[in-house]
């Protein structure tokens, strides 16, 4: 195991406790097993506070500001070159598979290649100012609370959210700005003004035409997700435009990372900012069918230990009418409700003995008990959470789409304890996963196969299990359906 970064000063050192979580998390998505991710993690934490340090010091010779990402992407983007000099040196089986196909492919070029060519997301971020590209970034990607981010930054909390407000203008001037300064062909330059009216409508309706060029053409989609700032989609512009490879699944980890800092629910940063439904009804759903388990469960344990008909004791003393506990088995006759009624919902009712009679039936009990599980007035009856429960839940969220592709979460939850798992579904329209986190996929035609990673194969009885995806869609975005957990077909929440 390979020493961990030594800061060389205070400085360094705070950077490192605010920002090595990160590094390694996504050092864990580019590598093939823990101990590569933190060397990984290790180099890139090193390359990144050199090339921070470099910056600083040629700005102070020029008298002008550093040019640079913030702290934070600046080491995430140190972790993609350091993979990068990996694959180089022959040490490519350490990283993930499709990291390497990224890597040798033309996405990857973008990213290193002449400026006015990179992502949008990329260039609009470094063109900020350093404290307000922190703040937008922390806020957005890091889904840090604005009360945390104020104090790490030093703002006044009382005017944090404002300020954030501002900063995304800001971000989505400067790409319009680096949208239009793009090399693009003629149909680009005609739809680029209506593309920047269309996504500062709050009506969010986007023209046929321009929806389908946007279907086409790489560059003014990746624009439209930078200038459209209501609907939430933000962040994930953000982190797959600086970060690249993994931008959308480091994204979602940071976001359940800080749902577990904070206890429970959404993090503060995206409450306040643009909506994201999809994602927070899902955390509701999760939330709530954990609560109505238990309550079942609770409710099962009741009523098998609510006293009632008991064959072994009203046989000790026959005829009597009474148990052997002394607990009355037959109707009491001032009564003007029969006791044979009084059984589990859902049984069958006086009505439905042989004579008619419900006392008649209760001294047939007393003096000749049937076997428990038979369906004779007066035996035991299966618990209702036996026969209402299904074996497993399942929520469909839709938490983001664009224009060929979105990303989406599937969340189960089921009632028996599983020391591994495999969730199906189908798609409706040809939608096709192209990335998953939390799970390992396979896909044949238009059905999904989701399996258990390494780290989350139990799951405890009454427990959720989630995986989240990217997928592509042309022409209609269908909800998923036929649904099963390990081959038992799951209801919908």
């Amino acid at each position: 195991m390979p020493d961990l970064p030594t800061p060389q000063d205070a400085a360094e050192a705070a950077l490192f406790s605010e920002c090595w979580d990160a590094v390694l998390s996504y050092a864990d998505l580019c590598t093939a097993g823990s101990t590569a991710a933190t060397e990984l993690a290790t180099e890139a934490f090193s390359l990144g506070m050199r090339e921070a340090r470099e910056a600083e010091a040629a700005a102070r010779g020029a008298g002008r500001r550093p040019v640079r990402l913030p702290r934070i992407p600046l080491l995430l983007t140190a972790v993609r070159t350091t993979a990068a000099e990996w694959e180089t040196r022959g040490l490519g089986h350490r990283l993930d598979p499709d990291l390497r196909l990224w890597l040798n492919s033309d996405k990857a070029a973008r990213y290193t290649g002449p400026p006015l060519q990179r992502p949008i997301a990329l260039r609009g971020l470094r063109d900020l100012q350093a404290a307000d590209a922190e703040l937008l970034w922390l806020a957005e990607v890091e889904a840090l609370p604005l009360s945390a981010v104020a104090r790490r930054l030093g703002l006044d909390p009382a005017t944090v959210g404002d300020e954030l407000a501002q900063v995304r203008g800001l971000f989505r001037d400067r790409s319009h700005r680096n949208h239009l300064d793009m090399p693009m062909d003629a149909q680009c330059r005609s739809y680029a003004r209506l593309l920047d009216a269309v996504t500062r409508s709050t009506s969010g309706e986007t023209p046929d035409d321009l929806s389908r060029h946007l279907a086409r053409c790489r560059q003014c989609a990746e624009a439209a997700a930078c200038l459209r700032l209501q609907g939430g989609g933000l962040p994930a512009a953000l982190a797959g435009g600086v970060i690249g490879w993994g931008g959308l699944a480091y994204l979602e980890r940071r976001r359940r990372a800080a749902e577990v800092r904070l206890g429970a629910g959404r993090p503060e940063a995206l409450e306040s900012g643009p909506p994201n439904p999809g994602a927070h009804k899902a955390k509701v759903v999760r939330n709530g069918l954990l609560v109505a388990a238990v309550l079942v469960s609770l409710l099962a344990l009741a009523v098998s230990m609510t006293p009632g008909d008991d064959t072994g004791n009203s046989a000790a003393k026959p005829g009597t009418g009474t148990s052997a506990d002394g607990q009355p088995v037959v109707a009491n006759p001032s009564s003007s409700v029969p006791a044979a009624t009084s059984r589990a919902p859902g049984s069958a009712g006086p009505s439905q003995t042989p004579s008619g009679n419900p006392s008649e039936s209760t001294g047939a009990k007393n003096s000749d008990p049937e076997p428990q599980g038979t369906s004779s007035a007066g035996a035991e009856e299966p618990e209702p959470s036996e026969s209402v429960t299904p074996f497993c839940q399942v929520e469909y969220t839709l938490v983001n789409q664009w224009p060929d592709g979105f990303q989406g979460e599937v969340t189960v939850t089921t009632t028996e304890a599983l020391s591994d798992w495999r969730v199906t579904w189908s798609f409706k329209d040809g939608q096709k996963v192209t990335q998953m986190w939390d799970g390992n996929y396979t896909q044949s035609g238009a059905k999904v196969t989701a399996s258990a990673a390494d780290y989350n194969k139990s799951v405890p009885a009454h427990g959720s299990l989630s995986v989240g995806f990217l997928a592509s869609w042309q022409g209609r975005n269908a909800p998923a359906y036929d649904f099963s957990l390990n081959g038992r077909e799951c209801v919908k929440s």
